[in-house]
């Protein structure tokens, strides 16, 4: 009962953080899909996935156009093949799949439930790394890779936040821009 009430505390006090941080003069929020719709925390609130790169070093390739009809709506972190990839956020790995876009993936849950974490084009998962497992910030959960349709000269980690619709269903919810997430709040345009 109480760790659901922190839950819930902390999410209301990050939707607050959320409009002070990612509004834009306008009013919309920057970087979020679709226009308006808060992203889940003030900048800087995720871990950076990739050990010795810092949040400057990161593009934000959300919006950047994959084919005629759809967007990116992740961001790619490039590192050698085998660098290791560590969770973002504490929380439950729901499923470990392997699919022909994204290779080998890695779905992570927020511990409240209301977004989904997805690694993908991952090399192999970290050896202790199960479906139902509790991870925290910083865990070791795989390595950087090159599966899927990913360029195999080009091995990077395809990282994306989804907001959970009610039946919190692993492979669907509406995706929001994780860049801002990992920025200092100081670098964001205001």
């Amino acid at each position: 009962m109480a760790r659901t009430f922190v839950y819930t505390f902390t999410a209301a006090v990050l939707a607050i953080c959320t409009a002070i941080f990612a509004m834009s003069p306008s009013g919309v929020a920057d970087g979020a899909s679709p226009p308006g719709l808060p992203v889940p925390g003030p900048p800087g609130l995720l871990h950076i996935p990739v050990p010795g790169v810092s949040a400057l070093e990161l593009r934000d390739s959300y919006e950047a156009p994959r084919g005629p009809d759809r967007v990116h709506a992740a961001i790619d972190i490039m590192a050698p093949t085998g660098t290791p990839v560590l969770a973002v956020d504490a929380g439950v790995i729901v499923k470990l799949f392997d699919s022909k876009p994204g290779g080998l993936t890695i779905y992570q849950f927020n511990p409240a439930g209301e977004l989904a974490y997805y690694y993908a084009h991952l090399d192999r998962y970290a050896d202790a790394l199960q479906e139902g497992g509790r991870v925290e910030p910083g865990q070791l959960i795989g390595y950087v890779g090159a599966s899927g349709n990913a360029d195999p000269t080009a091995p990077h980690l395809h990282f994306a936040i989804f907001r959970l619709g009610p039946e919190k269903r692993w492979w669907e919810g509406t995706p929001l821009n994780p860049y801002p997430l990992f920025q200092p709040p100081e670098t964001i345009k205001q």
